[in-house]
């Protein structure tokens, strides 16, 4: 369970090296035992967390890596790259299963399904696509962003897909409503990129944003709870607690934040030494993990 709100403390800083170029992304497995990354060097990294050893380097794309996801059971990561592609690969052995086709620009971000059975891709042509992991094939596409579809989250009851874009907006799709229609409401409120969506266990949606806020929306009715404000710098990343009872948000201003979701009140502001904080995450039992990149990972673990 999450521990006190105000219970938190630098505990270590640990490297992972090896890129030749910018780390633009990572991601860790349920267990947080395995860190992926992904660099402007084409190459996929991956990591024990707990040794700081490299695993394997994954090479096939022909293009900056942007993104990378792990499945919820680690059975599988993904990669998105600017190559206009998206692939899936084993985690026993790295070995390719899928490369994905059918974005016309550079894919920004993979995101797998709770359930681990689709893969959603979002992309510079402003689209994001539905892949089923298995086959490979493409499920549907999502269209009506006016901007890079830079971040999507599925709510955890499969309801819900969302879509954050440089067009400042949300989407919120329903999928398989009335009659098996996918319905959707935009979400405004924003003034610049957003840059992270994620829901919580309870559903609740939040959106991180270049405009120096996060906010947390009701799902059901597309209404705005709390407008979070307090960094000075773009919000690059958010994670909900696992009780849902927090949300962190982790800025360019070299910051993560740690709010109430019910009261909106920032509880504690936490500050390492990254130059820029680009990811944050919540490991089971409460502590959070913030990171930086720049050629080098940084990993700044708080309790």
């Amino acid at each position: 369970m999450f521990r006190g709100p105000r219970d938190y403390s630098r505990l270590d800083l640990k490297q992972f090296t090896g890129h030749k170029d910018e780390v633009n992304c990572i991601a860790y497995s349920p267990d947080f035992q395995i860190l992926i990354t992904g660099s402007d060097d084409q190459r996929v990294r991956v990591f024990n967390t707990q040794t700081g050893d490299l695993v394997c380097k994954v090479r096939g794309h022909t293009g900056a890596i942007k993104s990378v996801a792990v499945s919820g059971d680690s059975l599988y990561f993904a990669s998105g790259s600017f190559d206009k592609t998206a692939r899936i690969f084993y985690m026993k052995d790295a070995e390719c299963k899928h490369v994905l086709e059918g974005h016309t620009k550079g894919v920004e971000i993979v995101v797998f399904s709770p359930d681990c059975t689709k893969l959603c891709t979002g992309s510079w042509d402003r689209t994001a696509i539905l892949w089923d992991v298995e086959s490979g094939y493409l499920l549907k596409s999502f269209i009506g962003h006016n901007g890079l579809v830079q971040s999507i989250s599925f709510s955890l009851n499969g309801k819900y897909l969302a879509t954050g874009s440089w067009d400042f907006t949300v989407r919120l799709w329903t999928l398989h409503g009335p009659g098996g229609v996918d319905k959707v409401q935009v979400l405004n409120g924003h003034h610049g990129n957003i840059h992270a969506v994620a829901f919580s266990k309870d559903g609740m949606l939040g959106s991180a944003s270049w405009d120096k806020t996060v906010k947390l929306w009701n799902p059901r009715n597309g209404k705005l709870i709390h407008s979070l404000e307090g960094h000075e710098g773009w919000v690059q990343a958010l994670s909900f607690s696992q009780d849902g009872l927090y949300v962190a948000s982790a800025s360019d201003d070299e910051s993560v934040r740690v709010w109430d979701v019910v009261t909106g009140e920032c509880i504690k502001v936490l500050q390492g030494q990254t130059d820029i904080a680009q990811h944050c995450a919540f490991k089971p039992g409460g502590t959070l993990v913030a990171s930086g990149s720049a050629g080098v990972t940084l990993n700044l673990a708080f309790t």
